[in-house]
């Protein structure tokens, strides 16, 4: 490098000295490029920021819309608040709890389950954080409702070939004037094949009363009742088993209902999204409501139709499972749960699997063991 071009250099260096107000002069495509990385920069974490309370407000409204599905379907969450307010300021007074009360408290602390973050912030719960979970409850409740309505019409036109065969857009033509809905809807105290008991049901007759007092058809195991045991095959029906897995899991499950599932295979289902690995008394329970009403000819949700409280059916299904009178009724609930979830998710039993099951299989066991025999042969030395 000649001498000159060293002086040259030399100039511009001395160019770049700081000026009386402390700033080194810099070129202005430099800070035009820093500055756009700043702007990235920030824009990424902005992404990041919105990512995150994306999945939190995905998480929020995937759980709230499960407290229909899983825990109640017509209580209003402040009752279930109440109610646990109530036992905890009453509970040195050992006070006695009507039933309601009972299934009250179940439904809380279900729902402290369900939802375990909620029950930390239901001291900061006002009257808009309980409309808008509401809200989102019931979005849930109408998706599941149409979607019903479209696949209890294909599955009885597939299972039953009728001669009139139902249209997934026609609620009218449904009930007790269809005769394959008719024979599901028909209480298991009556036989729809009698055509004074259809005639009786299809006027409305004082002595054919449908009401939810009755456990409908379509809750047995194919569809047929022994009139001296009603609890057997009771809540085993094959459209049953559709409908939970088309809620629950995914709409194409419900077409293998003969055999165990494969479980929650879909990270979008609403099984994988709230953690849902066992079947449980109420979400039973809700399949049960929607598939009576896909069945029935009603075409708009409503708590009571005719003689039929939808709320009291609803209770009467919950109590079957959580209300039992002793021990040996109790194992049979557990048994029929059981086939439920393996129905639905499947033989995996790592659910079961908890650190006391686990404390004692051969893996901990020997390591155990091992630790012992270490400790032993340390105090030999």
């Amino acid at each position: 490098m000649t001498e000159s071009e060293l002086d040259s250099r030399h100039q511009t260096h001395a160019l770049a000295l700081a000026d009386q107000s402390g700033a080194v002069p810099t070129s202005a495509e430099a800070r035009s490029k820093r500055r756009i990385g700043a702007l990235e920069e920030e824009l990424e974490m902005m992404k990041q920021d919105r990512g995150t309370k994306q999945r939190f407000v995905s998480y929020y409204f995937a759980y709230c819309r499960a407290i229909w599905r899983m825990v109640v379907l017509y209580t209003n969450l402040d009752d279930l608040i109440a109610e646990n307010d109530r036992r905890y300021e009453e509970q040195e007074l050992e006070l006695d709890s009507t039933g309601e009360q009972d299934r009250l408290q179940r439904g809380y602390i279900l729902l402290a389950q369900v939802l375990p973050w909620l029950h930390e912030k239901f001291a900061e719960l006002d009257i808009d954080d309980c409309k808008d979970m509401k809200k989102k409850a019931n979005a849930a409740h109408g998706d599941d409702t149409s979607t019903l309505k479209d696949l209890v019409a294909a599955w009885l036109n597939e299972g039953f070939h009728p001669s009139r065969l139902l249209s997934s857009d026609d609620k009218q033509s449904r009930g007790f004037i269809h005769d394959v809905c008719g024979k599901l809807l028909c209480p298991a105290e009556w036989d729809w094949g009698n055509d004074k008991v259809k005639a009786g049901i299809r006027d409305r007759m004082s002595d054919y009363i449908v009401s939810e007092n009755s456990w409908p058809l379509f809750l047995y195991d194919s569809y047929k009742v022994n009139a001296d045991n009603l609890e057997q095959g009771l809540f085993k029906s094959k459209i049953l088993v559709q409908a939970f897995k088309a809620i629950f899991t995914s709409p194409s499950s419900a077409k293998e209902a003969d055999g165990d599932g494969n479980g929650a295979d879909v990270k979008t289902c609403v099984a994988s999204i709230i953690g849902m690995r066992k079947v449980t008394p109420r979400s039973l329970a809700y399949i049960v409501c929607q598939v009576c009403f896909a069945l029935s000819s009603v075409s708009s949700w409503r708590t009571v139709d005719g003689n039929f409280d939808y709320e009291a059916f609803w209770n009467n299904v919950v109590d079957f499972f959580e209300d039992v009178p002793g021990p040996v009724t109790q194992r049979r609930v557990n048994d029929l749960l059981e086939w439920w979830t393996r129905k639905v998710f499947g033989k995996s039993h790592r659910e079961d699997l908890t650190p006391e099951v686990v404390s004692r299989i051969s893996v901990t066991a020997l390591a155990e063991q091992r630790k012992v025999l270490e400790d032993a042969a340390f105090d030999s030395d």
